[in-house]
């Protein structure tokens, strides 16, 4: 593998586990297995792309080519990720609440309803803005900091 998925990986992963003590220290929970999920702050997808992007431009330059794939790319993941994939997000939201409802119209009677074990649809899909732009931050400090650790001397 090159030096520049070494420092993406290594982005994705360190945003992944930022996740935990973020959450630890807004919420006081313990929550390991947000490791495993999307969703959350930092996003790791941007930090992944920040990355790599960074690492590009530092290591070969802005005007190649291969910066600007690198930027087109990232910036259409930053956006997916807050934009659709957010949206998405809170769709399901909506939707797992509408098992509450299902409930209270059951207790009416007049409605006949078939119960079925609903499965309860993943709910942190996206990304907030801040959470991008947070991931991004990261990702940029980490192509940076790849980029002269890997820099041959």
């Amino acid at each position: 593998m090159n030096k520049g998925v070494y420092v993406a990986l290594f982005s994705i992963g360190l945003a992944q586990g930022l996740k935990i003590p973020i959450h630890f220290a807004k919420n006081k929970e313990w929550r390991p297995e947000l490791f495993f999920q999307t969703g959350g702050m930092p996003s790791s997808h941007s930090a992944g792309v920040a990355s790599l992007t960074t690492y590009i431009a530092l290591e070969r330059g802005v005007p190649t080519i291969d910066f600007a794939l690198s930027l087109v790319y990232g910036l259409i993941v930053m956006y997916d990720a807050q934009g659709i994939r957010r949206q998405t997000g809170e769709l399901t939201l909506k939707v797992n609440n509408m098992d509450e409802l299902v409930s209270k119209l059951r207790h009416d009677e007049s409605v006949k309803f078939e119960e079925k074990t609903p499965k309860k649809l993943k709910e942190m899909l996206g990304h907030q803005p801040e959470e991008v732009v947070g991931g991004a931050l990261l990702g940029v400090l980490t192509g940076t900091l790849g980029h002269f650790l890997f820099k041959k001397r």
